[in-house]
């Protein structure tokens, strides 16, 4: 698929991941339609990438029929749809069992319900629409990018609740990449190390520089367009399926 010609969803799409994939693809020529809950920062990023190429639509990925009329929303602002990229998450950081008391179940149930139950909500109502466009170029009708993570293969302590949740996307990529393939559907996952974000901006530089010199090669934090510019490749080539790519500089976490 050619980058002019996507018409895209993205989650968490008005900061850090999501945002830098929106300005990759409309520099390009691409339309995008931005999913997410902070109106400010919205604001800030149509101004940045100008309305005529962008809307957003404020949805709570984990409600079926928000997320429903979203895309159907999207759809009709876009003039179609054939790319979804799921960035939106959190970090539900806690032990399991804490100083004062074991993790609340609440946490550990609203981590999954966001990083996993939400990609699976957006990327079925997507595929659903999807599956009616015209076939292209092998057949293909439309490209599903959910976000995952290292963690999800060496999580750290306190990280048990985000590890399952980005476990569960890696797991859901084969099956669901085999199912839609009848469709014409691609479904490829990106699991980035440690990236440059706004929660990293608010540590303090020697956080900052151990994280940095914890990575191989290059020593250094990921920058949020070159996980766009993964993304964009797996957009454009149609042989890559069912398969989760690794973008961390050789990192493999410590246990804490």
């Amino acid at each position: 698929m050619q980058l002019d010609q996507v018409k895209a969803v993205i989650t968490g799409g008005v900061s850090g991941l999501g945002l830098a994939m929106a300005r990759h693809l409309v520099a390009r020529g691409a339309r995008v339609a931005l999913f997410d809950v902070d109106d400010a920062k919205a604001e800030q990023a149509l101004g940045a990438l100008g309305r005529d190429h962008a809307a957003y639509f404020r949805t709570d990925v984990t409600d079926e029929a928000a997320v429903s009329a979203s895309v159907a929303a999207a759809q009709s602002f876009l003039g179609g749809l054939n790319v979804a990229v799921n960035c939106a998450g959190i970090l539900g950081a806690g032990r399991v069992l804490g100083k004062e008391a074991p993790m609340p179940l609440a946490q550990f149930r609203t981590t999954v319900l966001v990083n996993l139950v939400g990609s699976f909500n957006v990327a079925k109502a997507c595929a659903d629409a999807m599956q009616h466009n015209g076939a292209g170029e092998d057949g293909e009708r439309g490209v599903i990018v959910n976000t995952a993570s290292v963690a999800a293969y060496d999580g750290q302590i306190g990280q048990a609740a985000y590890s399952a949740s980005k476990g569960g996307v890696v797991g859901m990529t084969l099956p669901m990449a085999r199912e839609l393939a009848r469709f014409g559907i691609r479904v490829v996952t990106v699991a980035p190390g440690i990236f440059w974000t706004p929660m990293v901006d608010g540590m303090p530089e020697a956080v900052q520089a151990s994280l940095s010199a914890s990575i191989p090669f290059p020593s250094r934090l990921g920058q949020p367009e070159e996980y766009a510019d993964l993304v964009a490749y797996i957009v454009g080539n149609r042989y890559l399926n069912g398969e989760t790519i690794r973008l961390d500089g050789a990192v493999r976490l410590a246990p804490k």
